[in-house]
């Protein structure tokens, strides 16, 4: 996962991105990390995940209507999506394929 910083933000405005929103003291947002690291992988570098720490860009989470940790947010050409339910591999991947 490549990390989002302040000199990196605009990043959240660009299509066809896929950001994981996280805090680093969830418990379900280290499952989820799991689960998206494992995608990375089994992808084979054809995707790629950034990630937001939601503690330390509170605009954004107001700015992009984040409602709860863990949020995987994919910057679309329309409205962008939001995920927060991680409840498996399969129906991430599944998720995932139907919003490219």
């Amino acid at each position: 996962m490549i990390p989002i910083t302040r000199e990196t933000i605009q990043l959240l405005d660009q299509s066809d991105k896929m950001i994981f929103i996280y805090t680093p003291f969830c418990g379900t947002c280290h499952l989820a990390r799991k689960i998206l690291e494992e995608i990375e992988v089994a992808s084979k570098g054809n995707v790629t995940f950034y990630e937001l720490n939601a503690g330390l860009f509170p605009e954004v989470m107001q700015q992009k209507r984040i409602e709860s940790v863990p949020c995987l947010l994919i910057t679309t050409n329309d409205e962008p999506s939001k995920i927060y339910s991680f409840e498996s591999l399969g129906e991430l991947n599944s998720l995932l394929h139907s919003n490219r």
